[in-house]
């Protein structure tokens, strides 16, 4: 997909919200609902490094957006995604929790040594109660794919000088400002 490949509207972005991911595109993905627009791609992640999903996921800025399937082993050729540890509900606007984000760090090399860095990847899923799929195909007697594994990704590369941000960002001019401050320690030749 990427750039150019979508049919979208002039001045379309794609920046939706953690509810918005789970509750339009994941859940009608799972209940075989038709999505509309239709932009996000199946891809199956784990075969690509992350530097690798131009052109196959949905992009938008620095992000890319893909539905791929849940499973136990995230290596690749190059390295691997480990969990952060950090598993965050994604709620609706009742504070209903609809789904979980799991939050995923790219390494290069092999497990445990591999090098950390800076591709981050979010991974949803819906919620246990959410995901009827497979109970019903079971009851209807069919056997179906068991779309409850289905999870949407967003995966980007972050910028590391947003890891210590406390929300105030210095311009230009106040870098230079504030080392006019240190002038006054400096002693200058006469």
């Amino acid at each position: 997909m990427g750039d150019g490949n979508v049919n979208l509207p002039p001045g379309f972005r794609f920046y939706p919200t953690d509810e918005e991911l789970v509750v339009h595109f994941l859940q009608r993905k799972v209940a075989l609902l038709p999505c509309h627009p239709d932009v996000i791609p199946d891809l199956d992640l784990y075969p690509y490094d992350p530097w690798e999903l131009e052109g196959k996921a949905l992009a938008e800025g620095n992000q890319w957006y893909f539905y791929s399937r849940r499973t136990e082993s995230r290596t690749t050729s190059n390295g691997y995604w480990k969990s952060m540890g950090v598993d965050d509900p994604v709620l609706n606007s009742s504070n209903k929790k609809i789904g979980m984000k799991m939050h995923w760090m790219f390494y290069m090399g092999g497990p445990p040594t591999g090098v950390e860095t800076n591709w981050i990847m979010h991974e949803y899923r819906l919620s246990d109660s959410g995901s009827s799929s497979s109970r019903s195909s079971r009851r209807s007697g069919h056997t179906k794919i068991d779309f409850s594994k289905w999870v949407v990704c967003r995966v980007y590369e972050q910028n590391f000088c947003d890891e210590n941000d406390d929300g105030t960002e210095l311009s230009c001019l106040d870098e230079v400002f504030m080392s006019l401050d240190d002038l006054d320690e400096i002693s200058l030749p006469n």
